[in-house]
């Protein structure tokens, strides 16, 4: 018999001990697992071995045995402890475990007769020991990214079951609220929580004494909270009782952010509320999200907290404040938290994992993108904290992957929402140049199906939208080192986003340039792929695309030119936006101002004399029911019949003959004052007859 105090026994050249557990003597059996567990125990090499040698089917065997002998429930805890223990090795370790079907034998041990309905005189002190074992386990499988935590969903019975479990221990609790926090990452799974009574069970153990039984609980709440109004809104209503006392979770949540408890039940306890309100259950004015979250996560960034509990804090605040501007001026005047949040982009000595400095840049980056989102003096205090534009450049530039760099140029594009400071720092610091790297380089990073490339070329596209702004003097520099042929590649891509970003861009290009600049657009772009655009099923992307055409159609010389080139395009590319009864009065206004630009040029306008179909059009709007499609189709007619322009008479015995002037005269009576000014306009433009 293998002696049970003989300890790390060498598993690989000790087949006699192997076979034992394969014994028909229970004891023999019992014996040799404890001496497995105890050899496995911090030796990943012993982990290994004992994976590879195939003992896991074995103590998967002697776990399902539900003979219910003293030795034999004693096998079965040995047996679990050691699976534990194994699951504490390398990630290969977990992965082989989860392979072997570690989860879904452990969860159906849980929910057996066996283990979960045995009385107080039946073995509790084993059977406790028994689920305190498997939660263990399955709390450690459960913190890697591959484990199934479908399992968890596949039986109705198990959540339920799991959270009546927290009621045997300190240790089941934390274990419980441990699992169902890694396991709540989608909406699905967030309301299968709520309707299993996951927030009355998290609720209840806020009550606790213990700091270790509040934080799991505090992050699974945290984590069912998560955009998801129905369980935000539940959690804002549900109560805590203590005694006699009965008190809602939010209030319980705010006492729970004071400065006497532990950091990190204040900072879950912020991230609950923080999410709550994001979700739309608590207001942005709310004392628990004013008084309570935001003067907390503010606090738990200071340079005293230890370098994750900035992180956490700062992403945190950053997601609180992402879209209340009161939050952000509240925010950014609090406890000096903007140079604060600069310390954590600037190098840190003690700080020796690459990992984590990494993240303490990420965390800054966001932090600021938020504060600077909408308020210009927010966005000029950060500007001029010292060194801060140094350092946002730098990040567009890091080497250590896309998520410091999308941060990065996510906090360039909230700056780049001044026009001052586009005017004045972006052009000090040739902020375009490394922008316009990143997107070469995001591009590339998308054709090879870079992870994050994406999301990383969304945000810096959006940010050049703003540098081609008309005044701003990145503009030149950007068009010179290849925009055009940048952004209408983007208008060619799958995601909206994207499309969207380089139309609008190109519509910003557009805005009172050159001709040199506009004939380059048109050529790289394409009336073809204009035309696709326009059939675009995202209606932004159709509206910036005709903003893009009003843009390129002015100026006489310029829509003269165009138009001798492209008429017959531009003129069917209005017609089919006018005569489409889906669009949106917005985007035929828009197709009714292109008509009007080109009405304006000296040989364009003959375009639309020559063509019957656009004539009756401008007639079938100037008798819409929507005022402001009237307006723009009368100013069309305006400048069709100014008579200060050559040719115009004609142009107005043709117009009289059509029956538009008969139109004029009968909107002469309309109460819309805009209406009635370009309806009087319009008719002093005309001759007498």
């Amino acid at each position: 018999m293998v002696s049970v105090m003989q300890p790390f026994m060498d598993v690989e050249s000790s087949r006699s001990y192997i076979d034992e557990l394969y014994s028909p003597d229970p004891q023999k059996c019992l014996d040799a697992i404890i001496c497995l567990k105890n050899s496995v125990i911090g030796s990943n090499r012993q982990k290994g071995s004992v994976i590879a040698q195939g003992v896991v089917p074995r103590l998967l065997q002697l776990l399902s045995d539900t003979s219910g002998s003293d030795v034999g429930e004693r096998i079965r805890l040995e047996s679990v402890v050691t699976l534990g223990s194994l699951a504490k090795g390398t990630d290969q370790h977990v992965l082989a475990l989860i392979d072997l079907g570690v989860v879904p034998l452990i969860l159906q041990l849980l929910l057996s007769t066996s283990v979960n309905d045995l009385t107080p005189d039946e073995k509790p002190k084993v059977c406790n020991l028994l689920i305190e074992a498997c939660l263990r386990c399955l709390r450690t499988v459960f913190q890697h990214s591959t484990a199934p935590i479908q399992s968890l969903y596949q039986d109705s019975a198990l959540i339920p079951r799991l959270l009546s479990l927290t009621s045997r221990s300190v240790t089941c609790q934390v274990c419980v609220a441990t699992i169902l926090t890694t396991a709540c990452k989608t909406a699905e799974e967030q309301n299968a929580l709520m309707k299993g009574g996951a927030v009355e069970t998290l609720a209840a153990q806020l009550d606790s004494p213990l700091a270790d039984v509040q934080l799991p609980a505090l992050a699974c709440l945290a984590n069912m909270c998560y955009q998801n109004y129905t369980v935000s809104l539940m959690v804002a209503n549900a109560s805590t009782t203590k005694g006699s006392q009965s008190k809602l979770l939010p209030a319980h949540l705010g006492q729970l952010m004071g400065r006497e408890r532990s950091s990190l039940v204040q900072l879950e306890a912020a991230r609950c509320v923080a999410y709550m309100h994001r979700a739309g259950a608590l207001s942005a004015t709310d004392p628990r999200v004013v008084y309570r979250a935001l003067p907390c996560l503010v606090r738990l960034c200071h340079r005293d907290r230890p370098p994750r509990e900035r992180v956490a804090a700062a992403e945190t605040l950053a997601y609180l404040t992402e879209v209340d501007t009161e939050l952000q001026r509240l925010a950014s005047i609090s406890n000096h938290l903007i140079p604060t949040l600069a310390e954590l982009l600037r190098p840190h000595p003690q700080v020796q994992d690459a990992a984590l400095s990494q993240d303490m840049r990420q965390a800054a980056f966001r932090a600021f993108a938020s504060l600077g989102a909408n308020d210009e003096d927010i966005r000029k205090r950060i500007i001029e904290t010292e060194s801060l534009m140094e350092l946002v450049v730098s990040g567009l530039q890091d080497p250590g992957g896309p998520r410091v760099r999308l941060a990065a140029v996510r906090c360039l594009h909230s700056l780049s929402r001044s026009v001052q400071q586009l005017r004045t720092t972006f052009q000090d610091h040739a902020v375009w140049r490394p922008l316009m790297q990143l997107l070469h380089g995001a591009e590339k990073g998308l054709e090879g199906r870079g992870e994050g490339e994406e999301d990383l070329l969304t945000v810096a596209s959006s940010t050049l939208c703003n540098l081609l702004l008309e005044f701003s003097p990145s503009k030149e520099p950007i068009l010179e080192s290849g925009g055009v042929e940048l952004l209408c590649s983007l208008t060619k891509r799958p995601d909206s986003a994207l499309r969207l970003n380089g139309i609008w861009a190109l519509m910003n290009v557009a805005f009172q340039a050159e001709q040199r600049v506009k004939s380059q657009i048109l050529s790289c772009l394409g009336t073809d792929q204009i035309f696709r655009l326009l059939a675009d099923p995202e209606p932004a992307v159709l509206m910036k695309t005709l903003g893009l055409l009003r843009n390129l159609l002015s100026t006489k010389a310029h829509i003269d030119r165009i138009m001798d080139e492209h008429a017959s395009h531009v003129m069917q590319a209005v017609i089919l936006v006018l005569e489409d009864p889906d669009h949106s009065a917005d985007v035929k206004e828009q197709a009714l101002c292109i008509l009007a630009n080109v009405a304006d040029g000296d040989r364009a306008r003959d375009h639309i004399m020559a063509n019957e179909d656009v004539l009756k059009k401008l007639m079938d709007y100037m008798m819409h029911s929507n005022v402001k499609l009237k307006v723009a189709a009368i100013f069309c007619v305006c400048n069709l019949v100014w008579r200060e322009e050559p040719g115009a008479a004609q142009r107005q015995a043709r117009l009289r003959e059509l029956g538009l002037y008969q139109i004029l005269q009968q909107l002469r009576y309309t109460k819309d004052s805009q209406l009635f000014d370009k309806v009087k306009t319009a008719m002093a433009q005309f001759f007498d007859p």
